[in-house]
């Protein structure tokens, strides 16, 4: 009997154990991408760009994978509903914050789309505190916001790699056009998901 508790108490936790993975490997995820830098380009950046694309890959997965694991056996939390969108914000503001001195060209682009995603971010986050606090009501994540968290993702992938997958391609190489859309995608279902939460929920931020 007391052996089956320590697999059972695995069991039931660990949607919310790979949610923390999620954001513990946000740092790594950084400190990586960051070692040509401080090394002064002794490590090679096509090597690390593969390893932060792996490390990237593997926690977004984990986003996939403990959502429907929660679902699938009845392990909805309200932590889950809550940290698991918070995870994703640390995860995507993580990698694009740490993109900026690595990706020069791509540096005021990113800056400005970082400030449209910490805006939105801010302020549904403020919105579910206030549903949580007033209603007790935990505002999980809808549709669009999860095609905005798969944009960003596909996003940061793109940045990633899209010049050494299209190496033979001069156009893709110089221009990264692949990258740009899914930029401007990325950008507007994050402003679009952010106003549909702000019309779904406005009657906590009018008078009531």
């Amino acid at each position: 009997m007391k052996d089956k508790l320590p697999s059972k108490k695995i069991y039931k936790d660990l949607p919310n154990l790979l949610t923390i993975i999620r954001i513990l490997l946000v740092p790594v995820f950084i400190i990586v991408l960051w070692l040509p830098m401080m090394t002064g380009g002794y490590i090679d950046e096509f090597a690390v760009r593969i390893i932060c694309a792996c490390i990237f890959a593997v926690a977004a997965l984990t986003d996939f994978i403990d959502g429907r694991y929660a679902r699938k056996h009845g392990l909805v939390t309200n932590f889950g509903k809550f940290m698991d969108p918070l995870a994703d914000k640390f995860l995507i503001i993580g990698a694009l914050l740490a993109a900026v001195p690595v990706f020069e060209e791509f540096s005021l682009a990113i800056v400005i789309s970082l400030i449209i995603i910490i805006f939105r971010e801010l302020a549904v986050t403020s919105m579910r505190l206030v549903a949580k606090n007033t209603d007790n009501i935990v505002i999980a994540a809808a549709m669009p916001g999860k095609i905005k968290t798969f944009s960003q993702c596909i996003f940061v992938l793109l940045l990633l790699l899209e010049d050494y997958v299209f190496a033979f391609s001069e156009f893709f190489v110089t221009y990264r056009p692949l990258t740009w859309i899914c930029m401007a995608v990325m950008v507007f279902f994050t402003i679009y998901s952010g106003l549909q939460y702000f019309a779904a929920y406005k009657k906590y931020i009018v008078d009531r």
